[in-house]
């Protein structure tokens, strides 16, 4: 440190500005090029009061005289500079340098450098805190939108999400063309869809979203860069269809043996080619790949033809429709888990058949569209398959017991997740697989209602008693008797079973069959135990009259006078008990 106050670090000492001597006078600044200001009332002239220049100041903002100089000087060591600027080669007189010591003490030097280290440290950590806090604020922003520096041709995409990239997908495809030309001057514009080019635009925009994502924490740099093409698959058949029916005369094409899928016949057959002229591919088809690397863009391509056999030969095409035929006899049968379930058609299957062509090697394969099973099974799953929840209603007694179930309990079952339902259907037509497919689905269980039987009160529950011995049917509520038919039980080797049964399921008109016998067109008909029910016999009416089963006896039914069976058929509900008591007569009872 110099004489005057000064760090010694080879700057020379400036000289004391010019100006008046007044605190208040002056209003030029002199600066210097190390940052040093003096301007105004806070410049310090010799014999003055002012305080240091703040502003300018290299070091930073002091403080005051009263500071230790000599911390300052064991804490902080500066580099010497050159002497450059307006102060090199100048000289002051001694008096001019005390002067000016008095106007820069060490007090000063050492405040300013604790402030100005005191604020470089705030501002980096708020710099830090900052980029932290935008750097996860981005990882959150681009989550599900296209990263920075992913690319679609020469655009970035950077920022869309799902529906923009479609619609950006989708206007590219529409814009991408190739200028088609021959030698005879004649030329085309052509669409992708015209060349037989299929866009997946779904997996492209899965792509771009997906881009970058190996990267890690650093894939929202935009400096680094992934470019992404169309997804896309040429179906060369197409391609060469469309260029001979353009550029080729109808009597000179050649032409390849096709597979299709005739409607009214319900099979695939075969349309058998022939030889003839034929474009060459190979420019289009590079136009096009330079096209799925940069999409919406307009490329040229040159062709020429050559003479060729016909490119698939009839029984290439054959083989390839006897397979599609016995791929459309395939039972593929979906179930919900419960108790629907539906069988694809044979003609919705050859749909999902597309016969590809590869001209240059003469073949047809058959290739399964997984977008079209998709699409099917997100339309057709959920009418074919969901259900509603059907509430289960039990009859049970005072102690709680399950006397019967009058409407048995349904789960709700609903579709979800065709895709993955796709999934496992593409995977078994694949294989071959004939077993039954579960659909992914939700279930809702059922709910469950109980009714408490009183048959014991007056005008209670409604159950009835048949009597074997006597040959009649007494209808009670309760113990309330409301209504007794004349009947004819079972005969002796066909006796209707002694026990307490419920009504389970009625009809009103039914073919009723038995191993010996089919009786068309029987009416009202309620069955309580398995096959045997109450029912009108109009062909019985003696049996009927005489109570005579042994002669006239049923194969356990309960016969009755037509007029009575409906009585029973439409005021007996399901679930109505019904008791068959006494012994089998050996005669006529009436």
């Amino acid at each position: 440190m110099s004489d005057n106050g000064y760090f010694d670090s080879g700057i020379p000492e400036p000289p004391v500005p010019h100006g008046n001597s007044s605190d208040d006078a002056g209003t030029e600044s002199n600066a210097n090029e190390y940052g040093a200001s003096y301007s105004g009332a806070n410049a310090r002239t010799p014999g003055g009061t002012g305080a240091p220049a703040a502003s300018g100041s290299r070091y930073g903002a002091g403080s005051g005289p009263d500071n230790d100089n000599n911390d300052l000087q064991s804490t902080m060591q500066f580099s010497p500079l050159p002497p450059t600027g307006q102060f090199a080669g100048m000289h002051a007189s001694d008096s001019t340098l005390s002067q000016f010591e008095d106007r820069s003490g060490a007090g000063a030097a050492k405040s300013h450098g604790h402030v100005g280290l005191i604020v470089t440290l705030v501002m980096l950590v708020v710099l830090i805190a900052a980029a932290v806090g935008g750097f996860f604020a981005a990882q959150s922003y681009f989550s599900d939108k296209a990263a920075p520096g992913v690319m679609f041709g020469s655009h970035s995409v950077a920022g869309q999400n799902a529906a923009q990239l479609t619609q950006t997908v989708t206007s590219a495809v529409s814009d991408s063309r190739v200028e088609v030309a021959d030698n005879a001057e004649q030329d085309t514009k052509a669409s992708l869809k015209d060349l037989g080019v299929t866009v997946n635009v779904k997996a492209t925009v899965n792509n771009l979203l997906q881009a970058k994502s190996s990267a890690g924490a650093l894939r929202i740099n935009p400096f680094q860069r992934q470019q992404v093409k169309l997804v896309s698959s040429t179906d060369e058949s197409a391609m060469s269809d469309y260029l001979t029916t353009t550029f080729v005369s109808e009597g000179a094409r050649a032409k390849a043996s096709t597979v299709s899928y005739d409607k009214t016949a319900k099979k695939f057959v075969v349309t058998v080619g022939k030889e003839g002229k034929a474009p060459k591919l190979d420019s289009v088809e590079s136009a096009v790949a330079q096209i799925v690397d940069n999409p919406g863009t307009t490329t040229s391509a040159a062709i020429t033809y050559a003479s060729v056999s016909m490119p698939i030969t009839e029984d290439t095409a054959q083989q390839a429709a006897d397979t599609a035929n016995q791929r459309i006899t395939q039972s593929v049968k979906i179930n919900n888990g419960g108790a629907k379930s539906f069988t694809i058609p044979s003609d919705v299957l050859a749909t999902w058949i597309t016969p590809t062509s590869n001209l240059d090697k003469g073949t047809l394969t058959l290739q399964y569209d997984q977008d079209a099973i998709s699409a099917y099974l997100q339309s057709e799953l959920p009418k074919q398959l969901n259900q509603d929840a059907v509430t289960q209603k039990n009859i049970t007694n005072a102690q709680g017991t399950v006397l019967t179930v009058t409407t048995k309990g349904v789960n709700g079952i609903g579709i979800k997740d065709t895709d993955t339902t796709a999934q496992k259907v593409l995977s078994s037509l694949t294989n071959g697989s004939t077993d039954a497919i579960a659909a992914e689905t939700s279930v809702e269980k059922f709910k469950t209602e109980s009714h408490v039987a009183d048959y014991s009160k007056a005008n209670g529950d409604m159950w009835i008693e048949v009597d074997r011995a006597k040959q009649t049917v007494t209808v009670y509520k309760g113990s309330t008797k409301v209504k007794s038919f004349n009947v004819c039980t079972g005969k002796d080797s066909t006796q209707t079973d002694n026990g307490t049964f419920y009504i389970n399921i009625k009809y009103q008109t039914q073919d009723m069959r038995g191993t010996d016998y089919v009786t068309p067109g029987v009416k009202w008909i309620s069955y309580f135990n398995g096959g045997e029910g109450f029912h009108a016999a109009p062909w019985n009416t003696v049996g009927i009259a005489t109570g005579d089963p042994v002669s006239h006896g049923s194969h356990g039914c309960v016969n009755m006078l037509t007029a009575d069976a409906q009585w029973i058929y439409q005021n007996a509900e399901v679930g109505t008990m019904v008791k068959v008591t006494g012994a089998q007569p050996t005669g006529p009872v009436r």
